[in-house]
């Protein structure tokens, strides 16, 4: 979840691409653009017929990870839309993994329920604390889907531990694994874990306030301890692996990694509100998530594919940054360094309606407070406004074939959206490097069961 104010505010990007179109003073050469390539659907219900999203068939290609954005959090036609598109690929693609922007931790257990372990209402008491992202529908569709399904689908996370907001439920389960495996080891392990419990929260809005007020020391001796269990884990891998098995151990291995992602996240998030951060510090939190689907990837049947569920800001190609500073390389930047075309970026975006902007409140539960705020008119230049000229209802446009590389011959090209929402504000960025199609909703609506 996109919780650091510092990445959910538009910043100056002066990078773009072009499209093909004549330009006008009087027009949107871009809303000519999706006029004529934008390719509407029918239904926004999850449960409609898929036919009208066949088109989506021949966009996506060979991708192996398709990940599908959304520009805000709680929105309920984003949900839709993800869920039928999930439906889309698993029923008539062969895609089998739907990896969500939840903790790598905490997806093992959602993952044995979707696949029928004990009842329906166990779902419930598993994201008990969590926040409402939007996973209890699609794993719900899953469990339902693989009642009858010959190939079954299955839900991983991939996120750091409560996306930020405890070490714990990562912590956790290696002590269980080191009272096995190495229990010499343990103490190191019950120190982070009580340093880890001082400042858990239900979120990174508060978990990290929290950290920053623990004493220095404090914050020093949990980044040694994980650090030094991190090294111990690697330096004896042949012997854990004696005393367990591989697959146990590379769990418990990524669940570590988490929790010192996470431990750094503390830091880089502390230093950006104090005005000193590194510059891109908080990309620790993406590179985990991009690694995590990679490493999904490969402990899967060959050939498997996968549906990512995530933030706009976080599937997108292009860097994160603010006031001209960047703050962040995101998961889609390294998905795509690292898979190439095999990786597809869709970005969900709306022009009317209300948007979940998230000011932070540490008397909250989860140290933000969801406002449903009405969205101004669209900027001149972003892909909302294109749409909104375009006058297009729902509808999905691929823009690959807006890219320079599609018209060799270059001719009358003029510049494509170079910026896109991220809730109520704009994140600058070349639209047309940053995502390789986008879906349009004309309005979206924030949840009100939150």
């Amino acid at each position: 979840m996109t919780r650091s104010p510092a990445r959910d505010l538009p910043f100056q990007h002066t990078e773009n691409r072009a499209v093909s179109m004549s330009a006008s003073p009087h027009h949107n050469p871009f809303a000519d653009w999706l006029r004529t390539h934008a390719v509407p659907l029918d239904h926004l219900d999850p449960e409609a017929p898929l036919d009208d999203l066949e088109p989506l068939r021949a966009i996506i290609g060979d991708a192996r990870v398709v990940a599908i954005g959304e520009s805000s959090h709680f929105i309920n036609e984003f949900a839709a839309m993800r869920e039928r598109i999930l439906r889309f690929l698993a029923e008539r693609c062969g895609f089998t993994v739907l990896a969500f922007e939840f903790g790598f931790s905490e997806g093992f257990p959602l993952d044995a329920w979707a696949q029928g372990e004990g009842t329906d209402n166990d779902l419930s008491a598993h994201l008990a604390g969590t926040i409402p992202v939007g996973v209890d529908a699609p794993l719900r569709w899953i469990r339902r889907h693989n009642r009858t399904a010959s190939t079954p689908v299955h839900f991983t996370g991939i996120d750091i531990p409560a996306a930020g907001g405890s070490l714990l439920p990562a912590l956790a389960p290696v002590a269980d694994y080191l009272r096995r495996i190495d229990p010499e080891t343990l103490p190191i392990l019950q120190e982070a874990t009580r340093i880890a419990e001082s400042f858990a929260g239900g979120s990174a809005a508060v978990a990290a306030p929290a950290w920053a007020r623990l004493a220095t020391a404090e914050q020093d001796a949990l980044s040694a301890a994980l650090t030094r269990l991190l090294i111990r884990f690697r330096s004896l891998a042949p012997l854990y692996v004696s005393r367990g098995d591989q697959h146990s151990y590379d769990i418990a291995v990524r669940r570590l990694e988490g929790a010192c992602h996470a431990d750094h996240t503390f830091r880089a998030m502390a230093d950006l509100f104090a005005g000193k951060g590194l510059t891109a510090d908080t990309s620790a939190r993406d590179v985990y998530m991009a690694e995590s689907v990679l490493w999904h990837l490969d402990r899967f049947e060959p050939g498997t594919r996968i549906v990512l569920a995530a933030h706009n800001a976080h599937i997108q190609k292009t860097p994160v940054s603010f006031n001209g500073h960047l703050t962040g390389l995101p998961m889609g930047q390294h998905l795509h360094r690292a898979l190439g075309d095999d990786y597809f970026a869709l970005g969900l975006a709306s022009t009317t309606g209300h948007t979940a902007d998230m000011p932070r409140d540490e008397n909250t539960p989860f140290g933000f407070t969801i406002d449903a705020t009405a969205l101004e008119p669209a900027e001149p230049g972003s892909i909302e406004a294109a749409f909104a000229d375009a006058e297009l209802g729902l509808s999905i446009a691929d823009l690959q074939q807006a890219r320079p590389q599609a018209d060799p011959g270059n001719v009358g090209l003029v510049p494509g959206p170079d910026r896109i929402r991220i809730q109520s504000a704009y994140l600058h960025t070349p639209v047309l490097e940053a995502f390789d199609a986008i879906l349009h909703t004309p309005t979206s609506t924030v949840a009100d069961n939150l």
